[in-house]
């Protein structure tokens, strides 16, 4: 994008500058010589007029040599007194104009060409620098231009990517182009309306699964009770009815499953220690320039099955949240836990309120004028995942997040394929 627009502007630069810097070195060339010879013709008639001394009396030489220029020779070819020359003795390669006098005589003046050349090139010199300065200005201009649409044009490509990928984040920075702001406000009233259809998927799941679950199991505890019934027929019935809703429960347990795993579609198998470097690297300057630091303590070879993108987004969200209400240094760190994978953001500031702890993850909730959306995203993004993410500790704060460790099939599937050179 950014060559294509620095290109046709260039084009369309050079070909202003060939079609217009031509024909106006050009016309300042001719334009000089036409001044020159009309400088000349004007010289021979303030001559012409000292040649009529008054009353007849002879004109005194040296009045016409000071109205001759430097290296020129004038030339009074008159029939009455013979041809006569004051200046210089010769004029090489000169420019010559001519008047005519009375009685069929002539008054020339020649100077040499080369001074003529000098002005014409001076003149063509200038004519030259102000195409060149165009050119470079229009050089400067698209650049600019180039790089004003091409960077907001990938900024906005990367983030619809982004979005895609589950990241729901918004971005409060704008571009001052109205149409790429609009765009950019499109994207981040999808990606708010998207997380919230998500989160709300997500709660109408959890609370039709709970009820359900609630209710099978009260049903399997009234059945237990009829199992024990005297009547073989009721016992028998109460038998086939609990298998029954053991199977139900099976099946909804298969659906949940199957909802995780649609949800984590995208999830492979991560590098923790890689992934949060590249999270880390965005908030390291950031970081520094509040006075404050970002370590990291997370073991090589750590695999997480996930979405790299979701990810590092909640790592970056959960950073941002401890840059925005914490203290101290900011540490993120990663560990094996019992059937999940570990990885802890803290800092050493005064932590969460009490009040705020139970209501910490909800959107719009915050401690200070912040959105209130940081937490909640993050926590829709590790879920989408199967994760989970929980205020571990609110003083000083900790949250952690649990992970689904890399299944050995993907660990297998992502490793290259060993290579046998022995004979065949």
């Amino acid at each position: 994008m950014r060559r294509r627009i620095l290109l046709s502007t260039l084009l369309t630069v050079a070909v202003t500058a060939l079609f217009l810097g031509g024909p106006l070195a050009l016309a300042t060339w001719q334009l000089v010589e036409d001044f020159t010879r009309a400088e000349l013709t004007q010289r021979l008639e303030q001559l012409d007029s000292r040649l009529d001394g008054p009353e007849g009396r002879p004109v005194d030489p040296r009045s016409i040599e000071l109205g001759i220029p430097a290296n020129s020779r004038l030339v009074i070819d008159d029939p009455r007194t013979g041809p006569r020359a004051y200046g210089a003795a010769e004029v090489a390669d000169p420019v010559t104009e001519y008047l005519p006098l009375g009685g069929g005589g002539t008054i020339t003046l020649s100077q040499p060409r080369e001074i003529m050349r000098e002005q014409q090139t001076r003149v063509v010199a200038v004519v030259v620098l102000l195409v060149g300065f165009s050119v470079t200005v229009g050089t400067g201009v698209a650049i600019y231009t180039a790089r004003r649409l091409s960077d907001p044009l990938r900024d906005l490509a990367a983030r619809a990517a982004r979005l895609g990928a589950g990241d729901f984040r918004t971005a409060p920075g704008r571009y001052d182009i109205a149409e790429l702001d609009r765009v950019s406000e499109v994207l981040d009233s999808s990606a708010t309306a998207l997380a919230q259809l998500l989160q709300r998927e997500r709660s109408l799941v959890g609370d039709v699964s709970h009820q359900l679950r609630s209710r099978i199991t009260a049903l399997q505890l009234r059945l237990d009770e009829l199992s024990t019934h005297p009547d073989p027929d009721a016992r028998r019935e109460a038998v086939a009815a609990l298998e029954q809703t053991e199977r139900l429960t099976g099946v909804l347990d298969d659906l949940l499953e199957s909802a995780r795993a649609a949800r984590a579609a995208g999830a492979e198998p991560v590098d923790l220690a890689e992934a949060v470097e590249e999270a880390a690297r965005e908030w390291r300057e950031p970081l520094q320039a509040a006075g404050r630091s970002l370590r990291l303590r997370v073991p090589d070879g750590m695999l997480a099955r996930v979405t790299g993108a979701r990810l590092r987004e909640a790592i970056g969200a959960l950073v941002d949240n401890a840059l925005q209400h914490g203290e101290g240094t900011v540490t993120v760190t990663a560990r094996t836990g019992d059937n999940a994978l570990l990885v802890e953001v803290s800092d050493t500031g005064p932590g969460v309120p009490e009040d705020l702890v139970r209501h910490v993850f909800d959107r719009g909730v915050s401690a200070q004028s912040s959105t209130g959306l940081g937490l909640a995203l993050a926590r829709t993004l590790i879920e989408a995942d199967g994760g989970r993410l929980e205020l571990y500790r609110a003083r000083p704060p900790v949250f952690r997040m649990y992970l689904p460790p890399a299944r050995p099939d993907d660990v297998a599937a992502a490793a290259p394929p060993a290579s046998s050179s022995g004979p065949r």
